[in-house]
């Protein structure tokens, strides 16, 4: 069962929200423009804040509904998390999408948000103080996706060895992103 939850959580999280609403709203496909990342920061950037926004509700859902359902069925802790982080593997290469996926922040949110709530909140609030500090999408991302891993380790021993796996995807992914900050390059707001 839990082999064919993580099935449909990486089918489900290759929906690549950025990519079909920018479809829907006339916009440039993020890929293509801006950073080519297709994730709601580049979508606020390319297509305004509506999209945006929808974006970050789509990516967040694709993150949370694969554990949720996988709650229902009573898998466990530690399974939720597979599923999750195979729903984040799909964000970051959609099967639908050539494999060119988003950087799974905010997927990788709707994870926490079902895992454990507070860890969620945790980085939430750091994102959103690192990046009223810095106005810089990475680095709050950066900072806010590893922070959680101590209260995760503290509350949740279980699911910290496939949630240690998802932050370094997401620090993987924003590989570029670091080397753009380090040599003073990066974008901001």
């Amino acid at each position: 069962m839990v082999w064919l939850l993580a099935i449909l959580a990486y089918l489900l999280g290759s929906l690549s929200f950025a990519v079909l609403l920018s479809r829907l709203f006339g916009s440039t496909d993020p890929r293509a423009s801006g950073s080519g990342n297709p994730g709601a920061t580049n979508m606020l950037r390319l297509a305004g804040k509506k999209a945006a926004i929808l974006t970050l509700l789509g990516d967040l859902a694709k993150g949370l509904l694969p554990v949720l359902i996988g709650r229902l069925f009573d898998v466990g802790a530690m399974q939720e998390a597979w599923i999750g982080l195979a729903a984040v593997l799909g964000h970051l290469y959609p099967l639908y999408f050539n494999f060119r996926g988003g950087k799974g922040v905010a997927t990788a949110a709707g994870v926490l948000l079902a895992l454990y709530p507070p860890a969620a909140l945790l980085a939430v609030v750091a994102w959103l103080v690192t990046f009223k500090l810095s106005r810089t999408s990475s680095l709050a991302s950066l900072v806010a996706t590893p922070l959680t891993l101590p209260l995760l380790a503290w509350q949740m021993p279980a699911v910290l060895f496939p949630m240690t796996l998802l932050t370094g995807l997401i620090v993987w992914r924003h590989r570029g992103n670091l080397r753009d900050l380090l040599a003073g390059r990066e974008r901001h707001f």
